[in-house]
């Protein structure tokens, strides 16, 4: 179909999920020196300009990382401070919330000179913004199918691998599809550690891909989910967002639930938080 593009959804509450767990989990890679190789299956524009049409049509932003960037002086919590002040640096004026940066950004943030970064779009429109974006040499933006090039790519010369898989899911075979490639994926590289994100839609496709991961034998999968309100109310539309992570990085789950206790206020009294072990601990 190819019709996903997503800026019409920058910076909205599942991207402030999304990017946060993906900066904790890199912040944890980054204590060891040996080299990474950061894999983003489905990366998109990789800076979001709010003040694009395509973004300001919809202005999920304003329920998602606008309230966390106006308290942003007033949250303590460690790890939301550090990610919050990341994004800081990537606004051209630093008083003004004026971008959001997508995965390609955050990751490439957390690359040093031995890591390597590989970034799969292809949606044609969407690479060529990623094409315009500045990253460093270690950065290579392939144009093609990201789940296919995932299980090209492996496996890789690095010691380490960090995948984030996030896809549009706008077919729904994709949600198996993505257990097979990320199954693939770990019988390559054992000891990867790889993040999905899914939304939480009524339609409940989202089930398919938990009950196909924990009948698949990957051991260690942990998982969390941001609900802004109940699934029951409202007849369409994305209630929540969630994000598996394998081999998850130790204290990941603590880290995470301190965070969204100071960002789950922000969103509105129906928003909540939870998270647990879907394989193993």
């Amino acid at each position: 179909m190819l019709s996903y593009q997503h800026a019409y959804h920058a910076g909205n509450f599942a991207d402030v999920q999304k990017h946060l767990t993906l900066y904790a989990v890199a912040d944890y890679l980054l204590r060891k020196k040996s080299a990474i190789t950061y894999v983003d299956s489905h990366a998109g524009r990789g800076l979001y300009p709010l003040a694009t049409k395509e973004t300001q049509r919809l202005q999920e932003y304003r329920e998602g990382i606008a309230p966390l960037w106006q308290a942003r002086q007033q949250l303590s919590d460690p790890l939301l401070s550090r990610w919050l002040t990341a994004l800081n640096s990537a606004q051209p004026n630093p008083t003004e919330l004026s971008h959001y940066p997508g995965s390609p950004w955050w990751l490439a943030q957390a690359l040093r000179e031995q890591d390597q970064l590989r970034l799969f779009e292809l949606h044609p429109g969407e690479h060529e913004h990623l094409s315009g974006q500045a990253l460093p040499k270690q950065a290579r933006r392939i144009y093609g199918d990201g789940l296919q090039g995932l299980k090209q790519l492996v496996p890789v010369a690095t010691p380490r691998m960090c995948v984030l898989v996030d896809p549009s899911y706008e077919r729904k075979a994709e949600y198996q599809e993505v257990v097979e490639a990320v199954a693939y994926t770990l019988e390559k590289v054992r000891h990867a550690v790889i993040m999905i994100w899914y939304p939480l839609l009524p339609a409940g496709h989202h089930e398919t891909l938990l009950s196909s991961l924990e009948a698949s034998g990957i051991r260690k999968i942990w998982h969390s989910e941001l609900l802004l309100r109940a699934a029951g109310e409202g007849a369409h539309g994305m209630y929540g967002s969630g994000m598996v992570v394998i081999n998850p990085p130790w204290g990941l789950d603590e880290q995470l639930a301190s965070a969204m206790s100071q960002v789950t206020p922000l969103l509105g009294s129906d928003s909540h938080y939870r998270a647990k072990w879907l394989v193993g601990e």
